[in-house]
């Protein structure tokens, strides 16, 4: 009975302590009942078992507390799992997890800090609680601070009183940051990924405070999330970066094969046009759609072989330029490019209506400038083929004008040149060393560097303005009755055989030859024609007067020179060798000589009357004793038939020595 009597003492309070504890009153509620029981004055026995059962109830409450606030804790960690494994957004997981270590361990700030592999610092990466400016703008030196104090060795570090701790390195920048921030107790733990320290998590009072390694742990914890919601963020930064290169190398891939595609098929679409025997401004025409633009070919003196021309002064400087880099190269809105064959250019393609050109478009022009080579160069074998043909018919014409007229004329024929016909003989001479040239330069003369359809006079000038081939040009046409130019070595020369369509200037002719061939040859090139003339032994003699033209002119200097041996007039026949003296007579008193010999005058012996007496009208009446109005009739007469500039110092001077010459020939 005595035993059971403090227990029943004793129930009401242990009732009480039950009833609080599963409450969830505070700890001084549970000594408050330790107190009322001693105001009761109860026995000592009772006293006692109160005082035991307080404290039994004391660490329950802790261990409650305990298990609440570890649940809490376990809550948190799920929480962040949880955000890791749903959240695309690295800086929302960083932020709940600063905001979660604030909240967890009671502190007044909580913050994170990251390096700057660039700037070699680390930086404030979110801050929760911080009021400061300058706190959250804080840069970290390496090894500054308690931060940089956990980075070097990777372990946890707390400071009750961050001021005076003299563990790590304090420095006027930070220790002013956390002085205006107000912190005094500072917690950081590393963030370790693969060994190394990535970043470091604070916990941080504005008063003195110690703390546990139970919050030690837990800052651990979530020092652990944040290192894998960081590595997390780099590799799906890193396979998004390599995401968008696979799709942007994908793209380009596409792009090209496209491209490529394309290329092709211009390519083929162009080769078959050569293969088909297409000319040079079908070629132009296809490569104007292909681009969308319009297209024009030149030669390489800039002059139009297809398409609208461009002036050869401004095209000269792009063409030399697309040569120079090897491709084509942007002139004004439009775009050039050279045509080679090896390092001989060949002329040049214009592109107009594009003033820009992406890399594939760029290419495919630069590929038309391949196949428009292989079609000049085509041409270009074709007319010296034919022109091989038609050489031996000029050299045999040449050499035995008289053996056989009729089979020449007949072979003539066959080959496209009708002999019959008027043609001029031009003669070119050079240095030995650039006879090889010279010919093949002859051949483009003729034939230019295009198509069939441009000859000399489209493509060289040779003739121009109603010269030699203006109306069609040398070689234009293939109709019938149209005659083509023919070029052959002879001897020392080169000999060119062009159509004269009866507007002729033979001496124009022959510079502008001598220009064109001397540019393409590369050294001076002389020209010398005679007379037009049809028929095989005119032809020939023509070719006579013309060769004996380029060795006047290169007696006089002028190499590189062009003319006619009517247009060197005398000094023809004084240089010349061989002297031609009855043509030189023929072409000067031609007139005279014809007149007198048809109406029986003596219009030659009255002019030579005249010169002999010094141009006296009264000493020439008594040297042929007639009236002296008679005199007047006849040279009136005379400057009817040959102009009336007959009597100018340099024209009398000629007609003197015809004169001289065909009295001492007895002509």
């Amino acid at each position: 009975m005595n035993d059971s009597a403090p227990a029943a003492g004793a129930a009401p309070a242990l009732r009480r302590l039950l009833d609080l504890l599963a409450s969830g009153a505070a700890a001084e509620d549970l000594t408050d009942v330790l107190a009322e029981t001693r105001r009761r004055e109860v026995e000592p026995a009772v006293l006692a078992e109160v005082d035991e059962a307080v404290w039994v109830a004391l660490r329950i409450h802790r261990t409650l507390r305990q298990h609440r606030r570890r649940e809490t804790e376990l809550t948190a960690l799920f929480d962040t799992a949880g955000d890791l494994a749903a959240s695309r957004d690295p800086d929302a997981v960083l932020r709940a997890i600063v905001r979660r270590a604030r909240m967890l361990l009671g502190t007044d700030t909580a913050y994170l800090t990251l390096p700057d592999e660039d700037a070699g610092d680390t930086y404030m990466r979110v801050t929760d609680g911080s009021v400061s400016p300058l706190f959250q703008s804080l840069r970290l030196r390496l090894g500054e601070g308690l931060g940089g104090l956990v980075a070097q060795t990777a372990r946890p570090y707390a400071s009750p009183d961050y001021r005076s701790d003299e563990r790590f390195q304090h420095t006027g920048r930070v220790d002013a940051g956390v002085l205006e921030e107000g912190l005094v107790a500072i917690l950081g733990v590393p963030l370790l990924l693969g060994g190394g320290v990535i970043g470091v998590l604070f916990a941080a009072d504005r008063s003195p405070r110690s703390f546990s390694p139970d919050e030690v742990a837990l800052l651990c914890s979530l020092a652990a999330h944040a290192a894998i919601a960081i590595d997390t963020a780099k590799s799906v930064a890193g396979t998004r970066a390599a995401l968008a290169e696979l799709n942007s190398a994908n793209a380009v891939i596409r792009a090209h094969a496209a491209a490529v595609q394309r290329a092709e098929q211009a390519h083929d679409r162009l080769t078959d046009l050569v293969l088909r025997g297409a000319e040079v401004a079908d070629v132009a025409a296809e490569v104007a759609v292909l681009l969308e633009g319009e297209v024009a070919v030149h030669d390489p003196e800039g002059r139009p072989l297809a398409g609208r021309p461009a002036g050869a002064g401004a095209l000269a400087a792009a063409v030399e330029r697309s040569r120079a880099e090897g491709r084509a190269v942007r002139h004004g809105e439009s775009w050039v490019c050279v045509v080679l064959a090896g390092q001989e250019p060949l002329g040049s393609l214009l592109l107009r209506g594009r003033p820009e050109l992406d890399d594939p478009d760029r290419r495919l022009f630069e590929r038309a400038g391949v196949v428009t080579a292989l079609l000049l160069l085509l041409r270009r074998s074709v007319a010296e083929a034919e022109n091989r043909v038609r050489g031996e018919l000029l050299a045999d014409l040449l050499s035995e004008p008289g053996r056989d007229p009729a089979g020449l004329l007949a072979r003539g024929r066959r080959l496209g040149v009708d002999l019959g016909r008027p043609h001029l003989v031009l003669v070119a001479e050079t240095a030995p060393d650039g006879r090889a040239r010279l010919a093949g330069a002859a051949v483009r003369l003729l034939f230019g560097s295009g198509s069939r359809g441009e000859g000399a006079g489209a493509a060289s000038g040779v003739g121009a303005s109603r010269g030699v081939g203006a109306s069609r040009g040398v070689g234009a046409s293939r109709g019938a009755g149209a005659s083509r130019g023919v070029s052959a070595e002879y001897g020392e020369s080169v000999v060119l055989l062009l159509p004269d369509d009866g507007s002729a200037d033979p001496a124009r002719a022959a510079a502008l030859a001598a220009e064109r061939l001397t540019r393409l040859v590369g050294q001076p090139v002389t020209v010398g024609t005679g007379r037009s003339a049809a028929g095989p032994s005119a032809l020939a003699a023509s070719y006579g007067e013309g060769l004996r033209c380029v060795r006047a002119l290169r007696v006089l200097g002028r190499e590189g020179d062009g003319a006619s041996a009517e247009s060197l007039g005398f000094l023809g026949v004084l240089l010349g060798d061989g002297h031609d003296v009855g043509g030189f007579v023929g072409r000067t008193l031609g007139p005279l000589l014809e007149y007198d010999a048809r109406r029986g005058t003596e219009l030659v012996r009255t002019l030579r009357a005249y010169f002999d007496c010094g141009g006296s009208l009264t000493r020439a009446k008594e040297e042929l004793h007639v009236h002296v109005n008679t005199v007047v009739q006849r040279l009136d007469r005379v400057q009817a038939l040959l102009g009336p500039r007959w009597n100018e110092p340099e024209r009398a001077l000629e007609l003197q020595l015809a004169l001289r010459l065909q009295l001492l020939s007895g002509r």
